[in-house]
């Protein structure tokens, strides 16, 4: 018999195990949370597009996938228990707000995300892309194609960076997680199995987590008054504001975790059954600094600083006549 307990499960057969988990999963991309949150929101609002935000979305989500099915391998063999301590949380923490200020502090000095040519253009040939044409796909992989992307304001914020941040936010440990590796992994009937909830949960984020970088791609790609250009720039200024002082916030929060553990303790009971928001704890306001607090200085200043430099539907002709650059021809 198939039963669903999402708050408190207990003796569960394996499909309710899988459709626990799978919910869970749906329940964690929807709730704020400190290791999905904030790194979607830069990384989809810096991708600037519905499409490209559910990319975000997917990449980020994949690698939190990965890291989540692997612990709960790890759970199913009793190991987990070295992860789920406080000093864990902490270090994540850490971990996780040095990559976000790193690849903020990158974008901020270089104009530019960090990638490497020869991978790019190995897979790039081993998938054919533009097979028939090289010199089209030589453009695009030395990022010169599109022409939104040519001045240094303009070059998007990069996803493959997403991928690294979701394999370290998975260390992150909460209600979810202390249910998905002592409770469900540990019902699976063979060892061949107990990486199963740890992948549903992740693929059950990733589900809202795609969701959300669309919301938010799409919801600056539809800023009133503001050129295409002027869109790619405020979305990387964005992010780049909410990469770095949030990943200043994380590393502060995680050392302060590790010297004072009973942090963890503290939290504001809501009576609401739905774990992350029955007890709002240093994970919800972290969220609250790095996306809503950051997010909204980081916009209003970005928006200010798009109008000082004519990218606005305002100074578009303006803007047009000055900027003589020409897309590559087709």
């Amino acid at each position: 018999m198939v039963v669903i307990n999402l708050w408190n499960p207990s003796n569960v057969d394996l499909l309710s195990a899988l459709l626990i988990s799978y919910l869970l999963g749906i329940v964690h991309g929807i709730t704020p949370d400190e290791h999905t949150w904030p790194i979607t929101f830069s990384y989809s609002v810096g991708s600037y597009s519905t499409r490209k935000g559910m990319k975000a979305g997917l990449i980020f989500s994949s690698g939190f996938t990965f890291q989540r099915a692997l612990l709960s391998e790890i759970a199913f063999l009793a190991l987990a228990g070295i992860f789920m301590t406080a000093a864990a949380f902490g270090i994540t923490y850490i971990f996780v707000g040095i990559a976000m200020a790193a690849a903020g502090y990158y974008i901020a000095s270089r104009g530019k995300y960090l990638h490497w040519h020869y991978l790019e253009h190995t897979l790039g040939r081993m998938v054919g892309l533009h097979k028939n044409n090289p010199e089209k796909e030589h453009a695009e992989l030395e990022h010169e194609a599109n022409p939104v992307f040519l001045g240094d304001n303009m070059k998007p914020i990069p996803l493959k960076l997403a991928f690294v941040h979701g394999l370290i936010a998975g260390f992150g440990f909460g209600a979810f997680a202390l249910i998905i590796y002592t409770v469900l992994a540990p019902s699976m009937p063979s060892i061949y199995w107990g990486f199963v909830p740890g992948l549903l949960f992740g693929l059950g984020t990733m589900t809202m987590q795609i969701l959300f970088g669309a919301g938010f791609g799409a919801w600056l790609s539809k800023s009133k008054n503001l050129t295409k250009n002027g869109i790619a720039f405020v979305a990387k200024s964005i992010s780049r504001y909410v990469l770095t002082y949030g990943g200043i916030a994380f590393v502060i929060a995680g050392a302060a975790i590790l010297v004072f553990p009973q942090l963890l303790d503290y939290g504001i009971s809501t009576g609401v059954h739905v774990h992350n928001l029955d007890n709002l704890g240093i994970g919800f306001f972290l969220v609250i600094f790095a996306v809503v607090i950051i997010g909204f200085l980081g916009y209003h200043t970005s928006v200010k600083k798009a109008a000082q430099l004519g990218y606005t539907k305002d100074n578009e002709p303006k803007q047009s006549s000055v900027n003589t650059q020409e897309p590559p021809a087709e």
